[in-house]
């Protein structure tokens, strides 16, 4: 009796950090999470602090040109973001999400640790020079100090996507998926890991911006060298009551092989030549496949859903490595059923790429003045992370209580549901920024000033579309994570977790793409494309944006095609 207690209260699956079994009661909860939000704090103010910044400091220090600048900006954080994949794979592989996040969190402060050196060291960066004075040309950096700045971005990049890929995923499974106050409390861990990723971004694009357009920009990254030095301590502080799930094993070497063996097993079911391959099996080989079919005969039959990968459960496979399981094979379908969900997202974060580019370029033709206070146009990110800080727990402790009291169900708001609003918040911001472009050039045309001086209206009509877009933003990311992390198998929630920043990655690159093609559309010899040139009041950007919203709008119903055929396999998910 004492033995089936004791094995009662302990976390199957999990360690400590000494790789002893996890103990209920001990390990994980609200409490050993809270260890995880303070340190997204600090991890996204060390990114985004230098991210949201960097194109000036390419420009002023580095000389790159604009467009250079810019590229190299997307390139670095796009690729950041991807690396979020392998983040999560090496969770769920080889590794512990802690110990992901501590070598990652190193890799991060060793890339700042590069550029704090380089943007002190005048003998690391290109001389000083004069773009005004052509006695003093600029030369863009190169050579050894070109490689040790990308050296030094590319391995904080390297360190984000660990973090990205492994931190959400660390504090989720410090919840009991097997009971309705575990999975509230891990609804609300995604809510407020959101508010922190928010607080982060808050003052990263406030105080630390300031600080490195007025200090210097080694301070900047001194900052976000200790902040993030700093980060790995108080997640240590945690480290007696995490619970640390125990690596499985690739997901992805599982997966090619359902797949092969699906495809294999069906082309040889359709050829005579099926029984040669069944005769040229050694009595080896035949007393293994013998046992493997008993062991698939024991199993439950496969769904009747993606029936061309039942292939791979066939009680004669081509080959004796390709025995698949039934469970394999139903996981391997799961991930594919949520794919579609993850591609309808892209659009949005298409969408915030380009607004939140574009919005600035506008902001700096208006009056950015609050009273006596003049706004950097660069500071109109603050505004979506304002509204994200403002509306997630309003979101929690509010809306989320009276939808569950409403529709008497668990969740309250499904996550398709929150996903699906969020998509249909983000056609509304569109075209919120359409009809706030259009009162723009209007009053530039009534006005006709300078083009230098700023435009009779106040910036601040910009903070309608940051509404949506922040709201959009909080629906959507938020009820992503969560999505993928419920959904996916066992073995593979981190890497399937990280899909959520692949996301914005993919958006990033799409946004790139969707503009070179509609310049390259909308132009010809003698009329410049809806976005060239360098007054931004002889851009079409109005259009741009109504196309922008269309799209969206196109992808919302995708995405309700495939919402509304999906089956949720998670506990307590579905309404």
């Amino acid at each position: 009796m004492e033995v089936e207690q004791e094995q009662s209260n302990i976390w199957e699956g999990y360690v400590d950090w000494k790789k002893r079994p996890a103990i209920k009661g001990h390990h994980g909860g609200m409490f050993a999470a809270s260890f995880v939000l303070v340190v997204e704090v600090m991890e996204n103010l060390a990114y985004l602090a230098n991210a949201s910044n960097l194109v000036l400091y390419l420009i002023q220090h580095m000389h790159f040109s604009p467009s250079k600048a810019a590229n190299h900006v997307t390139n670095f954080m796009g690729t950041a973001f991807l690396l979020a994949l392998l983040g999560g794979f090496l969770s769920d592989a080889l590794f512990t999400t802690y110990h992901i996040y501590l070598i990652s969190a190193l890799v991060e402060f060793s890339g700042l640790v590069i550029l704090t050196i380089q943007a002190r060291s005048s003998s690391l960066k290109p001389p000083e020079c004069n773009p005004i004075e052509a006695t003093i040309p600029c030369q863009e950096v190169q050579g050894a100090k070109a490689a040790l700045l990308f050296l030094g971005l590319y391995l904080i990049a390297l360190g984000v996507g660990g973090i990205k890929g492994s931190l959400p995923v660390h504090g989720a499974e410090q919840f009991d998926d097997n009971s309705i106050k575990g999975r509230k409390q891990r609804s609300t861990f995604f809510n407020y890991f959101m508010f922190s990723l928010s607080v982060g971004a808050l003052i990263a694009v406030t105080l630390v911006v300031w600080i490195e357009d007025n200090k210097g920009w080694e301070w900047g990254f001194g900052i976000s060298m200790l902040t993030i030095l700093l980060s790995i301590p108080v997640f240590l502080a945690g480290s007696g009551f995490y619970k640390n799930k125990i690596p499985s094993g690739s997901p992805l070497t599982m997966m090619f092989k359902v797949l092969i063996a699906a495809i294999l097993n069906a082309c040889v079911a359709r050829s005579p030549s099926n029984a040669i391959v069944s005769m040229s099996l050694s009595p080896k080989d035949t007393q293994q496949q013998q046992t493997v079919t008993k062991d698939l005969e024991e199993t439950e039959t496969p769904t009747t859903s993606l029936k061309f990968l039942n292939h791979a459960t066939t009680n004669k496979p081509a080959y004796t490595f390709l025995q698949c399981s039934v469970k394999q094979v139903e996981e391997v379908k799961i991930v594919l059923r949520v794919l579609p969900i993850f591609g309808c997202t892209i659009m949005l974060n298409c969408c915030l790429a380009q607004l939140s580019t574009f919005s600035v370029q506008q902001a700096s033709t208006m009056n950015t003045k609050i009273g006596s206070l003049k706004v950097p146009a660069a500071s109109l990110p603050v505004f979506p992370v304002m509204f994200i800080i403002f509306l997630a727990p309003i979101y929690d402790h509010i809306i989320i209580p009276f939808a569950r009291r409403a529709t008497k169900s668990e969740m309250g708001v499904s996550h398709l549901q929150r996903i699906g609003i969020g998509l249909l918040l983000s056609v509304m911001a569109t075209a919120v920024a359409a009809l706030v472009e259009i009162k723009r050039k209007r009053i530039a045309m009534r006005a006709g000033i300078n083009p230098h001086e700023p435009l009779p209206i106040t910036f601040l009509w910009i903070a309608f579309q940051y509404l949506f877009l922040g709201s959009a933003d909080l629906f959507t990311l938020a009820g992503l994570m969560e999505f993928f992390f419920t959904e996916a198998p066992a073995n593979m929630k981190s890497l399937a977790t990280s899909l959520s920043f692949a996301s914005l990655a993919m958006g990033y690159y799409l946004s790139t793409v969707i503009v070179s093609v509609v310049n390259s559309v909308t132009g010809d010899s003698g009329h410049p494309g809806w976005l060239s040139g360098e007054n931004l009041n002889h851009y079409h950007l109005e259009k741009f944006y109504w196309l922008m919203c269309v799209l969206s709008a196109l992808n919302f119903l995708h995405y309700l095609f495939w919402a509304r055929r999906y089956k949720y396999q998670s506990t307590g998910a579905k309404l």
